[in-house]
């Protein structure tokens, strides 16, 4: 294939260019020191109420920030941003690795910004637990999307918290929110338990599924299903349209078997090709009218009231965690306590209670 007839990816946008004249070293070191430069918490909610994307970015690098000063002047913008939140719909979109999760979420940007809408979508990436690493390479993926204007993407770590979903996710919500962002979008990295957590602050959550993937009693078995407002059927394309469509009437089975739910809603199974961009519109006209639905019967704000108490409880339980595992003599007794385990001297419960009884003392 010829260069010029090459497809461009966002990995290979152009074939190289070389340095300009005006990088030498002391422009790059110029550059290093206004990174250093610290910004006000006033001049990045500023920025962020006027919708500029830097001071955003910079905002949720420090909400995900362990260290203590960060956390405090991240805490400081949160609470600045929150009167300007709560006025997007979110919505959480999960599936198994390879269901094509990065290939629906542009297909469903593209569409909602050809709508107007401002779309911030927040991908979390598993972090590896040998080495603590991620590869955040959901940009390279959605490489036209990422070049719209009316769409924010932020990757971010699962790190070690609960399911893959990364720890900041429900204050970065906000703070889109007050960027002027009016739909969120979540992916979620897929491993099981994120579910749960991330059905926990989305409006609407949204299951993509492929076709041969399990039969009813399969269908039946997955408790993510019941979580589901709606399921997708991706991929649903060329010779496995077939498939798809047996794979719709056998998830539409085992939907029946589920008690009503309290939104009043039913929830739907629909196809749809994310790649051929078929189906998305038909996708986005459920979310519509399920918010409709949900907003007139007042479960929409009763669901995000009680979402906020959850997330009360579960930021108290993070905090006691970790002021528990970062407290230098409860440091100290841990590593004592494992070699006295390693070495069959004592008990994985009674060091337990060792631990818990010095911390109260301290």
């Amino acid at each position: 294939m010829t260069k010029k007839g090459r497809h461009k990816t966002a990995l290979s946008e152009q074939e190289g260019i070389s340095d300009p004249e005006i990088t030498n070293d002391k422009a790059i070191l110029k550059i290093k020191q206004k990174r250093l430069l610290s910004v006000s918490s006033e001049t990045l909610v500023s920025e962020i109420l006027k919708g500029q994307v830097t001071a955003l970015s910079r905002a949720i690098t420090l909400v995900e920030s362990k260290n203590s000063k960060h956390l405090e002047k991240a805490n400081t913008i949160i609470k600045a941003c929150l009167p300007h939140a709560n006025k997007s719909v979110r919505i959480g979109i999960t599936g198994v690795p390879g269901v094509g999760k990065s290939t629906f979420i542009e297909a469903l940007g593209k569409h909602l910004s050809a709508l107007g809408k401002k779309v911030a979508v927040l991908a979390i990436d598993p972090s590896s637990s040998i080495t603590k690493g991620s590869i955040l390479g959901d940009k390279t993926r959605m490489e036209d999307l990422v070049k719209d204007s009316n769409v924010f993407i932020r990757p971010s770590p699962s790190g070690d918290s609960l399911g893959g979903v990364a720890r900041k996710t429900r204050e970065t919500i906000i703070l889109c929110e007050a960027a002027g962002f009016d739909t969120i979008l979540i992916e979620t990295v897929g491993v099981g338990q994120s579910e749960t957590a991330v059905h926990s602050m989305v409006d609407f959550f949204l299951l993509l599924k492929l076709a041969g993937a399990g039969d009813e009693l399969q269908g039946i078995k997955r408790g993510i299903i019941e979580m589901a407002d709606a399921i997708a059927i991706n991929k649903a394309d060329n010779d496995n349209i077939k498939h798809a469509k047996l794979a719709k009437v056998e998830f539409n089975r085992a939907l029946h078997l589920y008690p009503e739910k309290a939104s009043g809603w039913t929830p739907k199974v629909q196809l749809c090709s994310a790649l051929n961009n078929e189906g998305i519109s038909d996708i986005w006209k459920t979310i519509e009218d399920y918010i409709e639905l949900t907003k007139e019967n007042t479960f929409f704000s009763e669901r995000r009231q009680e979402q906020n108490k959850y997330w009360l409880i579960q930021t108290i339980k993070d905090n006691l965690q970790s002021a528990f595992f970062n407290h230098p003599t409860i440091k100290t007794a841990l590593v004592e306590q494992l070699k006295l385990i390693e070495a069959n001297q004592t008990t994985p419960f009674v060091a337990a209670e060792y631990l818990l009884n010095l911390k109260q003392g301290l």
